[in-house]
């Protein structure tokens, strides 16, 4: 791509709707699943399940929340943050009541999954909780159509959509919100007390991990798994959506994206809104955000 291709896309990036390059005003018009519940379908009503998804030789909880009317139905799996206490169900019901499954999970060693707590297993079970959303019996079960997959994550767990998402040519789509990219936590020289004191405040529900283990394995792993060019290029033919917000995180994803666009993306979708990093504020805003582009997404991923 020469510079004036490329300085053209990036200010297209900037400009177009709903991109978040300009940091654009207006936001999607509301779809009526934030409001409006579902027609009712007695023979087939929306439910939950309780999951327990084999990973890394234990079993991690999950809860599907599972969309009313005859099945197949498009899924999202939802991945939380570090610790993870925004799990975002506001958002999973949501989608559900617009006719989407929502697969929730926790990762091992975190919020009474069993097993130890690590980032490098955070990313393994991801690939494990996709993998059990398509077995043939558990996609029959639950209701799944696994040509319309997509991993969405909040945080750290916008981290594990975009790597996961990269290496996953079977995906429908992904979306990162508020994305934080642990690889690149560890790469400044001296970091290690920085991010020490950073998970010593995120240390609740997790088990067999300390602040010294966790500073030390990001620290290990960066930039190899961080949000670096072979991500970008793994997502150049994604259908991608990037939510950021006022937490500092954005420049990380901008660069992400300006990445996928300077090797060829036209797939993906980006949006600023003026919030925390949980959304605090933004809700409405943050679902209607994801429905709208969920309803937009193809009915099998592009080869």
């Amino acid at each position: 791509m020469t510079r004036a291709i490329l300085l053209a896309a990036l200010l297209a990036l900037g400009s177009a709707p709903g991109l978040a390059a300009g940091r654009p005003s207006g936001h999607p018009q509301i779809p009526a699943a934030i409001f409006t519940d579902p027609a009712p379908d007695k023979a087939h009503p929306p439910r939950m399940e309780v999951l327990h998804i084999p990973s890394g030789g234990v079993e991690i909880n999950g809860v599907a929340y599972l969309a009313g009317g005859a099945g197949p139905h498009p899924t999202v799996v939802l991945a939380h943050g570090l610790p993870g206490n925004e799990k975002n169900l506001d958002l999973a019901q949501a989608i559900r009541r617009a006719g989407w499954n929502v697969l929730t999970f926790n990762y091992r060693g975190s919020w009474g999954s069993p097993g130890t707590y690590s980032f490098e297993g955070n990313l393994a079970d991801a690939r494990a909780v996709l993998a059990f959303a398509r077995s043939p019996a558990n996609a029959q079960a639950l209701g799944i159509d696994t040509r319309r997959l997509v991993l969405a994550g909040h945080s750290m767990g916008g981290w594990v959509t975009a790597l996961t998402a990269a290496q996953d040519p079977e995906l429908a789509g992904a979306v990162m919100i508020s994305a934080a990219d642990m690889g690149g936590r560890g790469a400044t020289p001296g970091a290690r007390p920085i991010v020490v004191k950073a998970m010593a405040a995120d240390m609740e529900s997790l088990a067999g991990t300390s602040p010294e283990k966790m500073a030390d394995e990001i620290i290990g792993f960066s930039p190899r798994l961080s949000f670096n060019a072979a991500v970008a290029r793994g997502l150049v033919y994604k259908p991608l959506l990037v939510l950021t917000s006022d937490d500092g995180f954005a420049p990380g994803s901008d660069k992400l994206v300006k990445a996928i666009v300077y090797d060829g993306g036209q797939r993906v979708t980006a949006r600023h809104e003026a919030t925390d990093h949980g959304w605090s504020g933004r809700r409405i805003a943050l679902e209607a955000a994801v429905i709208t582009w969920l309803q937009g997404l193809p009915s099998a991923p592009a080869r």
